[in-house]
C-alpha cells in the first residue's frame, strides 16, 4: 500500500527539502560540519535547478542580513532582560557577535530556503514529480 503522503511547506522548508518536489535535499552535509555544509546545484530527485541564473544566491544575503539583525537584536534584549546591565556597550557587541558567529551556519542555509521557498515566481510545489524523477 503506498501512502500519498505531501508533506506540509514549512516542514519541507525546515528540513531543506527541494520546494518543487519536497523530498530531495538541498544541501549535503550538516548544518554545523566545517567544510561540509554544500548546496547541491539540482535536486537529487526531481533534477530542479536551484541557481535560476548566475549570481542567483546574491539576493540570499539580504535575507541572511535580515535573518541577523533580528538574531542581534533578541540577543541584545535577551542580555539586557536576564542582566538588566546598561553601564557599556562592550557586553552587548560581544553579545551580537557571539550570536552572529554561532547563527551563521543557520543563516547561509536558511536564507537560500527562504529565497528559493518563498521569493522565487515560478517555483512552486508538483506533486507529479514526487513519483517520477526527471531523467537529466
Amino acid at each position: 500500500m503506498e501512502r500519498n503522503h505531501t508533506p506540509s511547506v514549512l516542514k519541507a522548508a525546515l528540513q531543506a527539502k527541494c520546494p518543487r518536489c519536497r523530498e530531495g535535499n538541498m544541501f549535503t552535509g550538516k548544518t554545523y560540519a566545517l567544510k561540509a555544509q554544500k548546496m547541491n546545484e539540482t535536486c537529487p530527485h526531481c533534477g530542479l535547478r536551484y541557481e535560476r541564473e548566475p549570481g542567483y544566491f546574491y539576493v540570499a544575503m539580504f535575507v541572511s542580513y535580515a535573518l541577523a539583525m533580528a538574531e542581534m537584536i533578541v540577543a541584545c534584549m535577551g542580555f539586557y532582560l536576564f542582566t538588566g546591565y546598561m553601564e557599556g556597550p562592550w557586553p552587548y557587541l560581544i553579545a551580537t557577535i557571539g550570536t552572529v558567529i554561532v547563527f551563521s551556519p543557520l543563516n547561509y542555509r536558511y536564507s537560500r530556503v527562504v529565497l528559493l521557498y518563498w521569493l522565487t515566481p515560478g517555483i512552486s510545489y508538483q506533486p507529479q514529480t514526487k513519483s517520477v524523477p526527471e531523467k537529466r
